[in-house]
């Protein structure tokens, strides 16, 4: 026993220092959201601003159209939570329940996703946005028009596909006792409504995990909206924070002051999930 508290307080120790690491870029962000540019640029350095002002949040907010900003964000965001987790939930369900052929073959294909980085797939992705038939005044063929460049659509459709969020659905359904199809194949369900009644309903866990995962990686997502866009009003957030950047040098005090509020809306999402999210994970890799 006494081992064992030994090494449970070791590894808090270990744990508490590796945290510690994990959080001074972010103390370190929000002080200098406080700070002026003189107290940043000084030889000299201070943790702590010499007076906290809001000054620095007022100027960034200022800078730009950022309701716009945070509106497309939100929106994107939202739509490819929405939609990837319908569409992962309903291919996980099948992969783990139903038996068809071929099913082993493409969960192969599904899990090479997983090892394929996704600056492989960037040029291509682009180029079918750009020549999709029938949108931004192209033809059949995809030419004469630019496709859907600066549309939402354009933005959300590459995002709603994911092998992991397939993966951890099969591995979650997997779990649900075999007595459940067979009661609902009784009641004279078929496939679809034993979905939506119920392995869609005990699915919280899962679907709050991978809400929480998809959230934060198209809010933070910089590279695709970067080449998806070129107009003002199809910004997103990460997009804006580049405003900072100019000829004359980096306004790094305004720059922290509007990475603070773009990360201020997944850290409360995190907050309020956070139950479910280290529910989700755990229970997706029981057997």
């Amino acid at each position: 026993m006494k081992k064992e508290k030994k090494y449970q307080v070791i590894w808090i120790i270990v744990m508490s220092l590796a945290s510690l690491v994990m959080l001074v870029p972010i103390i370190m962000m929000f002080m200098t959201s406080f700070k002026t540019m003189a107290e940043i640029q000084s030889p000299v350095f201070h943790l702590l601003p010499e007076k906290f002002s809001l000054d620095n949040y007022r100027d960034a907010m200022t800078t730009g159209n950022w309701l716009v900003y945070f509106k497309n964000s939100l929106v994107i965001t939202l739509t490819a939570v929405i939609l990837s987790l319908l569409f992962n939930s309903i291919a996980g369900y099948a992969f783990a329940r139903l038996r068809f052929r071929g099913a082993k073959i493409m969960f192969l294909f599904l899990m090479v996703g997983l090892m394929m980085p996704p600056q492989v797939t960037m040029l291509p992705t682009f180029l079918i946005m750009a020549q999709f038939p029938f949108a931004g005044g192209n033809n059949l063929f995809g030419t004469g028009g630019t496709g859907l460049i600066n549309t939402y659509a354009g933005l959300v459709i590459p995002l709603v596909s994911g092998s992991y969020g397939v993966f951890l659905c099969k591995q979650f359904y997997e779990n649900f006792p075999r007595s459940l199809d067979e009661a609902a194949e009784i009641d004279g369900a078929n496939k679809w409504r034993t979905y939506f009644t119920i392995y869609l309903p005990n699915s919280k866990a899962i679907l709050a995990t991978l809400g929480l995962l998809k959230a934060v990686a198209v809010w933070n997502d910089y590279m695709w909206p970067l080449i998806m866009t070129n107009s003002e009003n199809m910004r997103t957030v990460q997009l804006a924070l580049t405003m900072f950047k100019t000829d004359s040098g980096i306004m790094w005090n305004q720059m922290m002051a509007g990475s603070v509020l773009v990360a201020l809306p997944m850290f409360v999402l995190f907050l309020c999930a956070q139950r479910y999210f280290i529910q989700g994970i755990v229970t997706s890799g029981l057997k």
